[in-house]
């Protein structure tokens, strides 16, 4: 019974079972869509060989073959050290005739001889993959017999085949065939099986996943809750109280519709999606580093920003803009303020090294540009190929060659690390240009040090897709600049970059739901979280190029959705959330924190201080003592704003590197040393505690007490007031019982201690009423979103 057994699994072939391994990974949404299926493929070509051995049947029987058993072992093992200028013992694998060329060590393969060959006793021994971090990387016994097997055979190799070491994925890296690099797709929209065909199309991608897994949605919100939702989504405020009532109120069938719009029509939308961008473009209004000076006129590419998302700017303009617009061919000073967004890194005057501080400032612009409008991480590349990504080294430089005619080399005209006025061509404006139109020459550095230089980059687009690559042109001799950001930008921007739109609308969905598509937002590469739903990511890319990248468009097709307008709450949430804890089929809304912006702003809009003015120049807010008590120079380093002048939204706040808002940083602002995709959600004590003793929250917590004693004397009508102005709800009988009887509590307390306060004419009914209030301010119904 064994031996037939032994003989049903030998005759199938290695072949044939690496050919199961590459239809299930066809049958998949896309090829290889996470690490799993990258390696379901290797799986199955380990048991093929598990079964060739134990059935005793020699590899030339079953028949190695170099494409589907060779090419996967010398491209995951072997290709990494032993390809390019440089391999590894001067012995390149990626074809026949540099394999038997040998390398320092005289040729590895003995055919006469298969068993001696130098080649297989290093891969034998455990020698070659040599040792990362002290762990031996000794190929597998499988893999081991099918390198035996195909040099007892002479080695056969195709034609002129080359191996590549980003041709395929496997389950170590991701090649170019990793999903996020293939073409934007426009896929059909499902149809639902058991819930009602909905006229959304994100919903049928959507309930057609619930589906499968036994699930359905949650409720539709009610319409209090969801037009909450809908106020801090687009405008980062919350709706009055007759807002509220009057949408309740509303049953025309367009009334959603009608107030999203509207909505989107508001200045303060811009503000709201602007400082998501801020985030990804590591805005500050300061230098870091000790001196932190700071950036004049920084202030003005945050305006910009937010004009952008206001007018609705086509992202391809959006993109060009920002990475060249001093090149475009219509350049203003509107487009060259754009180019602020290469000027905001950190800049340091006084660098150990200066020869080495450019090599610093260069990865600092790769990795904003390539993580921020690509979602992948250049960066990681600079000194050697990317380790999970299909990104040569050369293609690290290549991006770096774009900024390296601007003012980044030692010795180039600069100020502050940007041009000078008179270069950029426009006075009071912080932006970036080139310093000519033929740059020194920028070279490949061994392991990224610039005391080992290897050859010339050629200026050229990333490689890791194939059909889009291209080599940037010479700028014409009479051009002011290189042309080569203008280049990059329009290939970052080209419609068939498969990267730029899904890297877009996957950020779109994450700050309406909380969570991305791709939940690793800056990083769409072979480390990255898996998409919730691969198909509808691609269909909202299709659908926003063919909408012209049109960002509002998306906002519609979302906040239109079912999807979105779910509960937080769902009836069946106990064996739900067994299933799916972390909601990756969206089953329900998520229940979201404010933010650190959005928390100040409702603090001051509860308290009716609010400044709306849109644009210019940034406030200082004010910082405690304990906070600057670490400067050197406490009362030169840091002077408020004028108590008014604060009262403006908190995209308008002058942030300084090294002394970020203690309030701010307390609710999770992002460190603008980098750029931040996907800012920390904490829930801690400090916050808590933040919100009951910080003066700023006291402040708003008196004033509104002070506005409602003006407006009525009656207790209870305080109450309600208090109630309306912070919650934008009315109290129940029983929350209005308990608000009154704090407030007779905190009076009595405030009596008996003849509080300063009272002594200055502040009286107690008002001390009592602002207790309530700022009880109020720090409920949980004051700082989440249902």
């Amino acid at each position: 019974m064994m031996q037939s057994k032994r003989r049903v699994i030998a005759s199938v072939s290695i072949p044939s079972w690496r050919a199961i391994a590459h239809m299930f990974i066809h049958s998949c949404q896309y090829r290889f869509v996470d690490r799993f299926s990258a390696g379901v493929a290797n799986a199955c070509y380990s048991i093929a060989i598990c079964a060739v051995l134990a059935s005793g049947v020699s590899g030339d029987e079953v028949g190695v073959d170099f494409e589907s058993d060779v090419a996967p072992v010398l491209i995951k093992r072997c290709v990494e050290c032993h390809q390019g200028n440089d391999p590894a013992g001067g012995l390149d694998l990626t074809s026949r005739t540099t394999m038997l060329a040998g390398g320092e060590s005289g040729n590895p393969v003995d055919f006469a001889n298969v068993d001696e060959s130098y080649l297989l006793q290093r891969i034998v021994d455990g020698e070659m993959p040599p040792e990362k971090q002290g762990k031996p990387q000794r190929l597998a016994d499988d893999e081991i017999h099918v390198v035996r097997d195909w040099l007892a055979n002479s080695a056969p190799w195709p034609g002129d085949r080359k191996l590549d070491f980003f041709e395929r994925t496997n389950d170590l890296r991701a090649g170019r065939d990793w999903w996020s690099l293939q073409p934007i797709t426009s896929p059909e929209i499902p149809r639902t099986t058991k819930l009602p065909q909905p006229a959304n199309p994100i919903d049928a991608f959507v309930q057609r996943q619930l589906e499968a897994n036994d699930a359905t949605p949650a409720p539709e919100a009610d319409r209090r809750t969801l037009i909450r939702r809908l106020y801090y989504d687009l405008i980062g405020l919350p709706p009055t109280e007759n807002e509220i009532d009057d949408f309740v109120r509303d049953e025309s069938p367009d009334a959603w519709l009608q107030l999203t719009n509207r909505l989107l029509d508001m200045p303060q939308y811009g503000e709201r999606w602007g400082r998501f961008w801020l985030d990804l473009a590591r805005y500050a209004d300061t230098s870091g580093y000790e001196r932190d000076q700071e950036k004049p006129f920084a202030w003005k590419y945050r305006d910009w920003v937010v004009d952008a998302f206001n007018c609705d700017m086509p992202f391809h303009q959006f993109v060009i803009e920002q990475l060249a617009g001093d090149e475009i061919e219509n350049r203003s000073e509107r487009s060259v303020i754009a180019t602020g967004f290469l000027r905001l890194g950190s800049w340091n005057d006084e660098p150990n090294d200066p020869a080495d501080y450019q090599y610093e400032r260069l990865e600092d612009l790769v990795h904003t540009t390539s993580s921020t409008f690509l979602g992948m991480t250049v960066k990681c590349a600079r000194c050697h190929a990317h380790k999970f990504d299909a990104i040569k080294q050369q293609d690290y430089y290549r991006m770096a060659s774009a900024f390296w005619a601007g003012p980044v080399p030692v010795g180039s005209e600069q100020d502050l690390g940007g041009p000078k006025e008179q270069t950029l061509g426009f006075k009071e404006v912080l932006g970036w240009t080139d310093l000519g139109n033929r740059p020194q020459p920028l070279h490949v550095l061994k392991s990224g040090e610039r005391h080992q230089p290897m050859e010339e980059i050629v200026p050229a687009s990333l490689s890791f897709v194939p059909k889009l690559e291209r080599t940037f042109q010479p700028a014409p001799e009479d051009a002011k600049t290189s042309r080569r950001r203008l280049q990059l930008a329009e290939w970052i921007a080209d419609p068939n970059n498969p990267l730029t739109a899904r890297v877009w609308v996957n950020r779109i969905w994450q700050h309406h739901f909380g969570k991305a598509i791709v939940r690793t937002p800056n990083n769409f590469g072979f480390l990255a979280d898996p998409p919730t739903h691969p198909k509808l990511l691609d269909w909202l890319a299709s659908e926003f190029l063919q909408n012209g990248g049109r960002t509002k468009h998306l906002h519609r097709l979302i906040l239109t959705s079912q999807t979105w307008r779910q509960s937080t709450l769902h009836p069946d949430a106990e064996r739900l959330t067994t299933h799916d804890a972390g909601n990756r089929l969206w089953w329900h809304a998520e229940r979201r924190r404010l933010d650190a912006e959005t928390l100040r702003d409702s603090l001051l809009a509860a308290s009716t201080e609010l400044d709306l003015t849109v644009g210019g120049e940034g406030f200082r807010p004010t910082i405690s003592p304990e906070a600057l008590e670490g400067l050197s120079r406490k009362t030169d380093a840091w002077q408020a704003s004028k108590p008014e002048e604060q009262n403006r939204r908190s995209i308008y706040m002058f942030l300084k590197r090294g002394l970020l808002p203690p309030m701010m940083t307390t609710f999770d602002l992002c460190d603008p040393t980098l750029s931040c995709g996907k800012r920390d959600v904490t829930i801690v004590p400090t916050q808590a505690l933040a919100l009951l003793n910080n003066q700023f929250v006291h402040d708003r917590s008196e004033h509104l007490a002070n506005v409602i004693a003006e407006q009525s004397g009656d207790v209870e009508s305080q109450v309600k007031l208090a109630w309306s102005h912070v919650l934008r709800r009315q109290p129940t009988a029983s929350e209005l019982r308990m608000s009154l009887n704090h407030i007779a509590a905190q009076q009595e307390t405030f009596a008996s201690k003849q509080d300063s306060d009272v002594q200055s004419g502040n009286p107690t009914q008002v001390l009592g009423l602002a207790s309530l209030c700022h009880v109020l301010m720090n409920s949980n119904e004051f700082i989440y979103v249902d």
